[in-house]
């Protein structure tokens, strides 16, 4: 083995080191970012990609590790093997592997991460001898090891039951396009010709990429001409004839998309007897996750590394929505204390990376770092008003360069304010719109074209109120400001809905939150004000009902797509009156409540 020159070279948008590593008659084309002293992160890539599809992701990990990416022998800058047959056998592959790690890593094992092919070859190297204490942790994504799979296959054909028959046949349909690469010649030829042009659109409309996320094809025709034979000469033996001692020396870390349309879940079912330092997650998510979720791979193998390297277990979700949100980018206003806080501690149990958002700095300071302590993977702080348009708009673009785009938007910042109609002043209307109202609309423009323009769709959930379409002498401005939100919703879920994006209205009713000690009323002294502040909160103290059921109710509404979700009892109650006695509603709200 023999390696040439570092000269600066790109990865998609990043610089990076490159370098030319030989083995077994190939050169292989190396790139490295971040700092060599870190442990080294290294990223293979799948078929028929090169490294570029790496991009995104290398770069935010070039943040913490020494990354090192290489395009797979006959990909990308790397050359091809004569002949081609029998040149891109596991063992080849193995071998170019090992090349690499002891260029780049010659002192210290190497964290493994692999996506499709490169997950293929990635479970090869963990589970053979050669490569003991070279590998530290391997993380792989949307390829399963041929041999694990070779026993899977043979143990539902040997012991066949409806439901493993099933399975069989599932992905059998799902496998159409290995069958069609071994036929010889056709493959090479279509994608020499008009597959090969087509391919980067097809993938950009089936995976939703944003334009400026696509897929990178620089040499993407001679690339998977010369993939074809990753299948050719490794699928057929070893599926025939499976090791019966694959099993892993490292720590795995499985990622399974659960809308990859080639792969089921399903293959992964009994993993934990070849990896029994088995790490799973899973993300509502097409094949291409490097490219369509850079931030939450980046995050988990943070995460995963971090860990290994402190050597200790990684730390695991346990909220009762983990298999849905761990991982994703939540962010909730108003999160400094009540339901915000609430909300974001729920997301945070189920894995989600957390922002809070709050114009009280300490509160939301406090949120972020118990959001860690609870099992956020990553959270931050961030002080804004959401009344603030301009203070909104940086806001979502700080958000967008330096954490992703938001998966989940909580907009719960909101105000109370009591007292008549004829008592309020434009002021007053003007301060409960601009946080209830206008915060809401703000956040849902911002972010929710971030969600649009991703394409990979997302969710808004809207905090509005049994207000909303209960009717009170007492509480005009609020209830108004809360039924313009709830309409708002409604409005909203059917625009985007047919870009996969949801929108949920959340209705509490009364909840146990300091909103009650700090809304205002109109109409009285400083000293009424007081003792109706006062009186409020104990009246909603003796209610006691927890704002973590709300959070509860948030989390269910985002995994159902729930539209109106009234809360509490009274909520639930309010909600079913408005609608087939609207009448009794209103003569309940000429009554004058006591303070």
């Amino acid at each position: 083995m023999s390696e040439g020159e570092e000269v600066e070279a790109p990865v998609g948008q990043t610089g990076a080191r490159e370098r030319r590593v030989r083995a077994d008659g190939v050169e292989l084309c190396v790139a490295e970012l971040g700092d060599p002293e870190q442990p080294t992160v290294l990223l293979v890539h799948g078929y028929p990609d090169s490294k570029e599809v790496w991009s995104e992701v290398a770069a935010r990990l070039a943040e913490r590790f020494h990354v090192v990416l290489y395009d797979v022998r006959g990909h990308g800058g790397s050359t091809a093997p004569r002949p081609l047959r029998g040149g891109f056998t596991l063992e080849k592959l193995t071998d170019d592997f090992l090349a690499v790690v002891n260029a780049v890593s010659p002192e210290r094992p190497v964290h493994l991460v692999g996506h499709d092919w490169g997950s293929v070859q990635g479970w090869e190297f963990v589970t053979v001898k050669r490569t003991e204490g070279r590998i530290a942790s391997f993380t792989s994504m949307s390829g399963p090891s041929l041999d694990h799979l070779g026993h899977w296959i043979k143990r539902r054909t040997k012991f066949p039951t409806p439901r493993r028959l099933g399975q069989l046949l599932d992905q059998g349909v799902r496998s159409w396009y290995i069958y069609a690469l071994h036929t010889p010649g056709l493959p090479e030829f279509a994608w020499r010709g008009p597959l090969g042009k087509r391919w980067p659109r097809m993938i950009q409309r089936a995976e939703k990429l944003s334009p400026g996320g696509g897929y990178p094809s620089r040499s993407l025709p001679e690339d998977a001409a010369h993939g074809v034979w990753l299948y050719r000469d490794n699928v057929r033996p070893r599926l025939a004839a499976p090791r019966d001692d694959a099993y892993a020396h490292a720590p795995v870390q499985l990622i399974t998309p659960l809308e990859d349309a080639f792969l089921s879940e399903r293959l992964y079912d009994e993993l934990e007897q070849w990896a029994p330092r088995l790490v799973r997650r899973t993300l509502p998510a097409k094949h291409w996750i490097p490219r369509t979720r850079p931030h939450q791979l980046a995050s988990w193998i943070t995460e995963f590394v971090t860990a290994t390297e402190g050597g200790r277990p990684a730390p695991t979700a346990t909220g009762k929505y983990a298999d849905r949100f761990g991982g994703q980018l939540v962010l909730v206003t108003g999160a400094a204390g009540g339901i915000g806080r609430a909300t974001a501690f729920a997301f945070a149990e189920a894995g989600a990376r957390v922002i809070a958002v709050d114009r009280d700095t300490e509160g939301a300071a406090r949120t972020a770092e118990l959001s860690r302590l609870i099992g956020a993977p990553e959270a931050w702080a961030e002080t804004v008003d959401v009344s603030d348009e301009q203070a909104m708009e940086k806001l979502a673009e700080k958000v967008a360069t330096e954490y992703g785009v938001v998966d989940v938007l909580v907009n719960n910042a909101g105000i109370g304010l009591s007292g008549s109609f004829l008592d309020t002043t434009p002021e007053d209307w003007r301060k409960v719109l601009d946080v209830n109202l206008w915060g809401v609309i703000h956040g849902c423009r911002l972010f929710g074209r971030q969600m649009a323009e991703r394409g990979q769709g997302g969710h808004i959930v809207n905090t509005a109120s049994a207000a909303a379409y209960l009717p009170s002498r007492t509480l005009p401005a609020y209830s108004t400001s809360k039924a313009a939100v709830l309409m708002l919703s409604e409005c909203l879920r059917a625009e985007l809905s047919g870009q996969g994006i949801g929108v949920s209205a959340i209705c509490p009713g009364i909840i146990n939150t300091t909103i009650t000690s700090t809304a205002r009323f109109v109409g009285v002294d400083a000293e009424e004000e007081k003792r109706r502040q006062r009186n409020a909160a104990r009246l909603y103290g003796l209610r006691n009902y927890p704002p973590e059921k709300v959070a509860d109710a948030v989390l269910r509404a985002v995994v159902r797509n729930q539209a109106v979700v009234p809360v509490t009892p009274e909520a639930r109650g309010g909600r079913l009156l408005s609608r087939f006695t609207p009448k009794a509603l209103r003569a309940l709200a000429r009554l004058e409540p006591r303070l």
